[in-house]
C-alpha cells in the first residue's frame, strides 16, 4: 500500500525539548500485553502529519517504553497507523492520534509540517526494543542523500530561471561595445559580474549532479558480488553522505540566492520564482540533521571508523586517478587542481587526528571548514572525470559545443571556486581558541 502510494507515511522525531538531542525525547510506550504499545507524546514538525490525499497514514514514532534506561540507548521506533488495519487488510476505526497544528514555514508551503499529539494510540514495535535509533538511521541516511539531491535540484532549477531572466533583460551597455545596437540596451548576460554570478551556479549544478550519481553508483556497488568491492562501496557510503547532504544544500541555498541576485528587485518580489526557490532551499541546511551537524559527524565518526580505513581509500583512489592521468596536458588544470585540493584535505585531516583528540572543542571547530575542503575535493575529482570525457569526445573531432561548454565551465570551478579551499584550511588550523575564548554572557 505505501510503495504504490495509496498509503503514506512519516518520521517522527522531534519533540519541543529535543531536535538534535533525541536522547531527550519523552515520548512514552507502554506494552499492552498483546503485542501492542499504547504510545503516547507529542512531536512537532512531522512533514506530511496529516492529509487526506492517501486513505491512510503510516507514522514511525521515535518512544521511550516505560522503565528504559534514559538517553538514545532506551529509544525503540513503533510504527503507529492512523486507521488501524483490519486482519483482512481493510481500514478499522481512527487511532487515538490527531493533528494538533501545523507550522506556519518560511518555505516548502507545499507540505503540511504537523504537531502530532498521540494519546494512548496503538502503535507495533519495529526490531527490537532499545534499536530505535539504529532502525531510524536506515531511514536517516537515505533522506540525507535525498536532503543533499533537494538542496541541488532547487539551485538547479533557481539557475535555469536566472539564465532566462539574464537572456530577457535588457539593462545598461556591454563595457566593450553594444551587443544589441539595435535595442534600447543590452541583456544582462553581457556584463562580467552577471556571468560571474550565472557561472558560479553552473558550476556547483553540474560538479554537484557528477558527484550525486557518483555517489549513487557507490549504492549500487554495495551490492556487488565481489566483497572488496562492496566493501569499499559501503565505506564511501558512510563518508560521503554527511558531505553530500551538508555540501550540495549549503551550495543549492548560495545558487539560490545568486539567482535572485541576478533577478535584482524583481527577484525579491513573487511575480518570479526566485524567492520561492531561496525560501524553499534554506530548510535542506536545517532538517535531516543540520549541516553543523553533519560536519561534526564527520570528523567525529565517519574519518575514525573503520580504523580510517575509507578516508584513506578515497586519497589513495584520487592519488591513483592524478598519478593516470598526470600527462594529459589537455585537462591539466582540472588534474593539478585536485592533487592540490586532495593535498589540502589531506593536511587537514592531519591536523584534525592530532589536534582533536587533545582538545574535542578543536575538532569541533574545524568541523564545518573541513566539511567545505572536502565537498570542494569532491567536486575537483568528478570534474577532472568530467573534463577528461570531454576532451576525449573533441580530441575524436566531436563539433557539438556540449563538450566545450563543459570545459569552460569546468575551467571556471578551477580557477574561481576550488581556492577557497586554501581560505578554508587557514581557517581550519585556527582551532578552538577563538571561539571558545569569549564568555557566553559577553555575547
Amino acid at each position: 500500500k505505501m510503495t504504490s502510494g495509496e498509503w503514506t507515511g512519516t518520521m517522527n522525531l522531534t519533540e519541543p525539548q529535543c531536535g538534535t538531542d533525541l536522547g531527550m525525547v519523552r515520548t512514552k510506550a507502554v506494552p499492552n500485553g498483546d503485542g501492542s504499545y499504547s504510545i503516547t507524546g507529542q512531536k512537532i514538525w512531522i512533514s506530511a502529519g496529516e492529509h487526506d490525499f492517501a486513505d491512510n497514514i503510516i507514522h514511525t514514532v521515535l518512544a521511550r517504553v516505560e522503565g528504559a534506561v534514559p538517553g538514545i540507548k532506551g529509544l525503540s521506533l513503533f510504527v503507529v497507523p492512523k486507521f488501524l488495519v483490519n486482519e483482512d487488510g481493510s481500514l478499522g476505526e481512527r487511532n487515538t492520534l490527531e493533528c494538533a497544528g501545523l507550522e506556519h514555514k518560511m518555505g516548502i508551503h507545499g507540505n503540511a509540517t504537523a504537531v502530532m499529539q498521540y494519546d494512548g494510540a496503538k502503535g507495533w514495535l519495529i526490531g527490537e526494543e532499545g534499536r530505535g535509533m539504529n532502525n531510524m538511521f536506515v531511514v536517516m541516511n537515505e533522506a540525507r542523500l535525498g536532503t543533499g539531491l533537494q538542496g541541488l535540484a532547487i539551485g538547479t532549477a533557481a539557475y535555469q530561471a536566472a539564465v532566462e531572466f539574464a537572456k530577457d533583460r535588457l539593462q545598461g551597455r556591454s563595457l566593450t561595445g553594444p551587443k544589441n545596437p539595435d535595442g534600447p540596451a543590452d541583456p544582462i548576460i553581457v556584463h562580467p559580474d552577471v556571468r560571474r554570478m550565472l557561472l558560479e551556479a553552473r558550476a556547483f549544478v553540474e560538479g554537484g549532479q557528477a558527484f550525486i550519481l557518483w555517489t549513487a553508483l557507490q549504492a549500487d556497488l554495495e551490492k556487488s558480488e565481489d566483497e572488496a568491492a562492496a566493501t569499499k562501496a559501503k565505506d564511501y557510503m558512510g563518508l560521503l553522505t554527511p558531505v553530500l547532504k551538508a555540501y550540495l544544500t549549503d551550495k543549492g541555498f548560495h545558487a539560490a540566492s545568486l539567482a535572485m541576485q541576478v533577478h535584482g528587485g524583481s527577484g525579491y518580489t513573487e511575480h518570479f520564482p526566485a524567492s520561492q526557490y531561496l525560501r524553499d532551499a534554506r530548510i535542506t541546511m536545517i532538517y535531516e540533521g543540520t549541516n553543523g551537524i553533519q560536519a561534526l559527524d564527520l570528523v567525529g565518526r565517519k574519518l575514525p571508523a573503520a580504523g580510517g580505513r575509507a578516508i584513506m581509500s578515497w586519497f589513495g583512489d584520487i592519488d591513483a586517478f592524478v598519478s593516470e592521468n598526470n600527462g594529459n596536458e589537455a585537462v591539466k588544470p582540472f588534474i593539478d587542481g585536485l592533487a592540490d585540493a586532495k593535498k589540502k584535505l589531506q593536511d587537514g585531516t592531519m591536523w584534525l587526528m592530532q589536534n582533536g583528540m587533545a582538545n574535542p572543542d578543536n575538532a569541533g571547530a574545524a568541523s564545518t571548514d573541513y566539511l567545505n575542503i572536502f565537498g570542494l575535493t569532491a567536486l575537483a575529482y568528478v570534474w577532472a572525470q568530467m573534463a577528461i570525457a570531454a576532451q576525449k569526445q573533441i580530441d575524436a573531432g566531436s563539433t557539438d559545443p556540449f563538450y566545450a561548454t563543459k570545459l569552460q565551465t569546468g575551467r571556471y570551478f578551477v580557477e574561481r571556486i576550488l581556492p577557497d579551499a586554501a581560505a578554508h584550511l587557514v581557517k581550519l588550523k585556527t582551532g578552538a581558541d577563538v571561539l571558545m575564548a569569549m564568555p557566553a554572557d559577553a555575547f
